[in-house]
């Protein structure tokens, strides 16, 4: 009869810690990125401002660029969900209160100068281009199924999914017009985040005003 041998080594990581690793590489990446450039980061250097190997690096990621995925969808994950909770009766641009600017930023991590410096990167780095790209093409059945559930319509309807489309064409034009002409001064936190909300919100009521 032989004594059974118990399990050794470390034990395996929970979801949740995983998704934290995650994050924490892709605000490294970040930082790094604004700093010196995409060309000029290596996979080394993320790992060791994180406290990981290259390996675990890319272990989670494909590529340095893909490493700023989390930022991204973090961001999609906070207005799909506020979207589910919006009362039907209510404007859909008045959703972007302040305080969704704040969850967003809390979402994303880095601040306000630092995302959309990052947001800006989109424009010279294709490889963040199309990381920027397929987050908000991935993130428009999301919106559709949140538009549904919040007009207590089916999944997959057709007025769901236009809507969802317009949203994200709307979202992804003021984020990246807010990013793209910065102010002139620097601004605190709040003022950043009332700022935001009002590109979203004047986005928004564009978008329901259709096509003339």
């Amino acid at each position: 009869m032989t004594a059974s041998s118990g399990r050794t080594g470390r034990p395996p990581l929970t979801e949740a810690r995983k998704a934290e690793i995650r994050l924490e590489i892709a605000r490294a990446a970040v930082e790094l990125f604004v700093a010196q450039g995409v060309a000029a980061t290596t996979g080394e250097q993320i790992g060791q401002a994180v406290g990981v190997s290259a390996r675990t690096v890319w272990r989670y990621f494909p590529s340095k660029e893909s490493c700023v995925r989390p930022l991204f969808s973090a961001g999609i994950d906070v207005i799909a969900a506020r979207l589910r909770e919006w009362p039907p009766g209510l404007p859909l641009e008045d959703l972007f209160a302040p305080d969704l600017a704040a969850g967003l930023l809390a979402a994303t991590g880095p601040d306000g100068a630092t995302g959309s410096a990052l947001v800006r990167l989109t424009r010279t780095e294709p490889g963040l281009r199309a990381i920027w790209l397929q987050t908000y093409d991935e993130a428009e059945p999301a919106f559709a199924r949140a538009l549904a559930h919040r007009a207590d319509l089916p999944a997959g309807d057709l007025r769901s999914m236009i809507q969802a489309a317009m949203l994200n064409a709307a979202l992804r034009a003021a984020v990246e017009r807010f990013a793209f002409s910065p102010p002139a001064t620097a601004t605190d936190a709040a003022t950043g985040e009332t700022e935001v909300a009002e590109t979203l919100r004047a986005a928004l009521a564009i978008a329901a005003e259709g096509v003339a």
